[in-house]
């Protein structure tokens, strides 16, 4: 077996019951511990307007997590380019890696809120039935497709349109153009439409890593490629597409001066326990929590397990999250480390990155605490 670097992406989670503040101040307790178990990173996602998760605001969130730790890498995944200014961006991060040399990853993602909401304003009234994907693997890899059919409700998308608003996401801009300012106010050489230079005093020439992320064979994946950037596929959020997408990164790829070849990271949702039996159990609330994502009112606070068996399902529900739960990783340290070779080495990937969401922060500890005890001895 080959073994390559776990680096951790984490939302904050909020559980039944429970607090923002307490899930913020669980993030930095997982971070001072991912930090003794020797993961690499540390990144935080960008969430807005949803009741289950505390991470709407990577930046800050950022510093915590760097000023309570010493050395892991502490970044963004991702800060939503939809959402915010190239200069503010630059700005933000370029005043981390001030405080926090050769520590800050800043991740680039795009804001697909304004495009869902064209997509989903189309679709309203589908009556067409929605189906399970059929098991698809490749070389041991499961890829299932995402289950077509289905609507999202009339206020649902209306709901969603007033969010793209708040949110200042128009969908309009060109994300490759939009990563090429943010890189050109980090290397000092940007010029406004008339040939202007305007200089980020706190962003030029600091000491931080760019990365983009992305989830299919699209734009993100195109400018990671063309700008000689790193990149992330994202196999946790959309699975079917990820050796698609990291396919386009590596065919687009130039050498920059940042990096001189291509380097993949894969994400994974994992659940890791002591026994497969104890992680299922653990495990149970990830449907429901997936469905109110796609298909509800967003990221919901995570269920207990005995809360979640007390849902009920319609065989359509469950079609719509299928490809997710088929593509989690669960199961005993053994069994998960097994299954994440099996991504490594289908993908080709140089670095997993690793999510873990549960009722009990001491059960997403304990699993990123097996889970780097198996992988180290793999």
């Amino acid at each position: 077996m080959t073994a390559v670097p776990l680096s951790i992406l984490d939302l904050a989670p909020i559980p039944t019951g429970g607090t923002a503040g307490g899930a913020l101040r669980d993030t930095v307790e997982l971070a001072r511990n991912a930090e003794q178990w020797g993961y690499r990173r540390f990144w935080l996602a960008e969430h807005h307007l949803v009741p289950g998760v505390a991470s709407s605001s990577p930046a800050v969130l950022i510093a915590a997590v760097a000023a309570a730790t010493r050395h892991i890498r502490v970044g963004s995944g991702a800060v939503l380019l939809g959402q915010h200014s190239p200069l503010q961006v630059a700005e933000d991060f370029g005043t981390l890696a001030q405080l926090h040399p050769d520590r800050i990853d800043l991740g680039l993602g795009r804001s697909g809120l304004a495009k869902y909401v064209e997509f989903a304003k189309a679709a309203t009234g589908d009556s067409a039935p929605v189906t399970a994907p059929e098991p698809a693997y490749v070389d041991g890899l499961p890829v299932p497709r995402t289950a077509r059919g289905g609507s999202l409700s009339k206020a649902r998308v209306e709901q969603l349109e007033g969010h793209a608003l708040l949110l200042g996401d128009t969908g309009r801009s060109d994300y490759a153009d939009q990563v090429r300012e943010v890189l050109a106010f980090l290397d000092g050489t940007f010029r406004d439409g008339g040939g202007r230079e305007a200089h980020a005093i706190t962003a030029e020439h600091a000491a931080l890593q760019v990365w983009v992320l992305g989830a299919s064979a699209g734009p993100s994946s195109r400018a990671a490629g063309e700008l000689g950037l790193p990149f992330v596929s994202n196999y946790h959020v959309t699975p079917s597409t990820v050796l698609d997408s990291a396919a386009s990164y590596r065919d687009s790829f130039a050498p920059s001066p940042r990096l001189d070849r291509p380097h993949l990271v894969v994400s994974a949702d994992v659940l890791v326990a002591e026994d497969d039996a104890t992680a299922q159990e653990l495990a149970t609330p990830f449907a429901g929590w997936v469905h109110d994502i796609r298909h509800g009112d967003g990221a919901q606070p995570y269920p207990s397990p005995d809360e979640a068996r007390r849902r009920h399902w319609t065989e359509a529900e469950r079609a719509r999250v299928a490809d997710r739960v088929q593509t989690r990783i669960v199961g005993s340290p053994e069994t998960v480390v097994e299954r994440l070779e099996v991504l490594r080495r289908v993908t080709g990937a140089d670095e997993l990155l690793i999510t873990t969401v549960t009722h009990d922060p001491k059960d997403r500890l304990r699993s990123y605490e097996l889970l780097a005890g198996a992988w180290s001895r793999s």
